[in-house]
């Protein structure tokens, strides 16, 4: 038995499928880029509309099955763009009426997590979870995904490209970031924290205006040092106060190797076990969908026909049946 999940909240048209034990068999994507601006979500859907079934039938054919073998369909519900989300729903939902197979809808973002836990062995860390949209300090508590501190405006990954998209490096604009960092010193930031809680959105600006006087290299050097820090102080306090012993990072800036670098010197001095989730599931991914659909599906729940996206859905608003 096999569940197919379809990933489309942002950039990514993803498709894996997963066995009901847990047996990842294939994983498959296309990435819509843009060498001099962001995502534009007219662009995005016509990206996804195009690769949509070019997608699920590669993975379909590597994964060496037919649709009698496939149990269960899944898909990303929410949060995100609501146009790329719509081509993710509307294309499970086709898959389903086509080959008479039950439909779940699950939450993006609790994907991330529990693909987590699958694939680095953890059973109850500390995440934390940065992504484009998310930069989130989650642990779960009494059946419910508790956020613990997060972004008060945008994400770190939306920060970097929209600096990133300033400064002309296109998107996505992180990588390009990191390499242009290891270049250059530090320049001084202003570092927001408040409480359990970060704030970007200052530091884009700053970037903005030290390329006037600075050295773009410099300029990124400072910015993820600054944000990375900031990271950091919020991932320890969360550890100290739920008491927990795992820490887990997961979403698309988890690539980056001097934010691993900071975090396993930060759990080190602690005493705690550092994962982060392999490059392959780290991003937006179908696997993370199909895993996610299939703990859900075993636990009692699917929806019908008639499902619709949450593009504002949060993180705590999933009661954790399973």
């Amino acid at each position: 038995m096999y569940c197919l999940g379809i990933e489309s909240t942002a950039h990514t048209f993803g498709c894996g499928i997963v066995s009901f034990d847990g047996k990842i068999l294939v994983n498959e994507r296309a990435v819509y880029t843009s060498p001099d601006k962001g995502m534009i979500p007219e662009e995005v859907r016509k990206h996804h509309l195009e690769n949509a079934d070019k997608v699920i039938n590669n993975a379909m054919q590597k994964a060496k099955l037919s649709w009698k073998e496939i149990s269960l369909i899944s898909f990303s519900q929410g949060p995100g763009l609501s146009p790329s989300l719509i081509v993710g729903k509307n294309k499970a939902i086709e898959l389903a009426k086509e080959h008479d197979k039950p439909i779940i809808g699950i939450n993006h973002c609790v994907a991330h997590l529990t693909i987590g836990n699958l694939v680095s062995g953890f059973k109850d860390p500390v995440y934390l979870y940065v992504s484009g949209v998310n930069t989130q300090i989650v642990a779960l508590q009494n059946k419910r995904f508790r956020v613990f501190g997060e972004t008060l405006d945008i994400g770190l990954g939306n920060a970097l490209d929209k600096f990133g998209r300033n400064a002309g490096l296109g998107f996505p604009a992180g990588p390009k970031m990191e390499e242009l960092a290891k270049k250059g010193k530090y320049v001084e930031f202003p570092y927001s924290v408040k409480g359990m809680d970060v704030s970007f959105s200052g530091m884009v600006n700053k970037a903005q205006q030290l390329l006037k006087t600075e050295k773009i290299e410099d300029v990124c050097c400072g910015f993820q040092e600054t944000a990375f820090a900031m990271l950091c102080e919020i991932a320890e306090r969360a550890l100290a106060y739920t008491g927990k012993k795992e820490l887990l990072l997961i979403g698309g800036v988890a690539a980056n190797k001097r934010l691993n670098e900071m975090l396993g010197m930060m759990c080190e001095a602690r005493g705690i076990k550092y994962k982060i989730v392999p490059m392959e599931y780290t991003g937006d991914q179908g696997v993370m969908i199909s895993w996610q659909g299939l703990l859900e599906f075993k636990a009692g729940r699917k929806d019908n026909l008639e499902v619709d996206i949450r593009p504002y859905e949060r993180t705590d608003d999933v009661d954790v049946i399973w």
